[in-house]
């Protein structure tokens, strides 16, 4: 017999890295500094903030990696709705968090 709770288990851990995902995403997606506009005095901040949002956008791409794997059973299902909205969910949260450690990189250098 092949114990069903693994794959609930596995579903259920992946929700949640893609739930904490989704929060730490919108955190610093919050907390991204864009525009010029630098209040005086606060200059010495900048490289705290920008270590900061480094570490948040390799933190995200790793909660999804993890999830992804998580998240994606070896059997396929017949209509694969709930697989695009994860995919969609996974692709933005990379792709923002990759234009955020390329927007850091041309910001400080």
């Amino acid at each position: 017999m092949r114990n069903r709770g693994i794959g609930r288990g596995r579903m259920f851990m992946g929700a949640l890295l893609l739930f904490a995902a989704v929060i730490a995403w919108g955190t610093t997606l919050m907390m991204s500094p864009h525009g010029d506009a630098l209040a005086p005095g606060t200059e010495h901040v900048r490289s705290t903030v920008v270590v900061f949002l480094r570490n948040s956008a390799i933190g995200n791409m790793i909660l999804c990696a993890l999830a992804g794997w998580l998240l994606f059973p070896a059997r396929r299902p017949r209509a694969p709705r709930r697989d695009w909205a994860i995919c969609t969910i996974l692709g933005v949260i990379v792709l923002t968090s990759l234009y955020q450690l390329f927007w850091l990189r041309s910001v400080v250098h």
